[in-house]
Parts: C-alpha cells; structure tokens; sequence
C-alpha cells in the first residue's frame, strides 16, 4: 500500500515520542502490504475497525488511534487523523469532510 503521508505521523510522534514505535511498526506493515478489503486488513492488523468509510487502527496498546481513509482499488491509504485515545474519544474527527 501506499501511505499519504508519512509526515503526519512523524509529526505526531515529535509530540508523543511513546507512539514512535507503533506507528513506525505500522507504517512498515502497511507499506508490505496490499490489501484488497477490510478481511485483509484484519489478518494484519487484527484490532482495527471500520467505522462508516474510515478504518481505524489502535497504536501503542491502544493508547493512540490512526484514522485512515482507504482507496483499495487505487492501493492508497490516506492518513486523516492521529490522535490520542482521549482526542478520539471526544469524537471530533467525525467532522472531517471525508467521513460518511
């Protein structure tokens, strides 16, 4: 797959340096990779969810949450949001323009 883009997830990690490892682990898998469907993704990364068209990805024992938005046919996977469990909790990233 390929990811839009990895600066996002450098950025957050210059923040919170405990999510550099999950995300780097992430982004290394998710590159290996490419996935026809949600099933797929699954065998990967068995703790994700799909929420409307957003797959989300739980990071660093669930302390983080990577929203994407994933284009299977195009093999692109586009990173929305990274946020801490309690920034996901407030539920704001369901404002993106993306979500449906």
């Amino acid at each position: 797959m390929r990811v839009i883009s990895e600066t996002k997830l450098k950025n957050f990690w210059r923040n919170y340096p405990k999510s550099k490892v999950g995300l780097q682990y992430w982004y290394k898998l998710t590159c290996e990779h490419r996935w026809q469907s949600f099933n797929d993704i699954r065998q990967t990364f068995s703790a994700a969810d799909y929420v409307k068209n957003f797959v989300i990805f739980d990071i660093g024992g669930n302390n983080f949450r990577l929203i994407t938005y994933i284009d299977f046919d195009k093999g692109i996977v586009f990173i929305r949001e990274v946020l801490t469990h309690g920034e996901y909790d407030k539920n704001e990233w369901k404002k993106d323009d993306w979500f449906q």
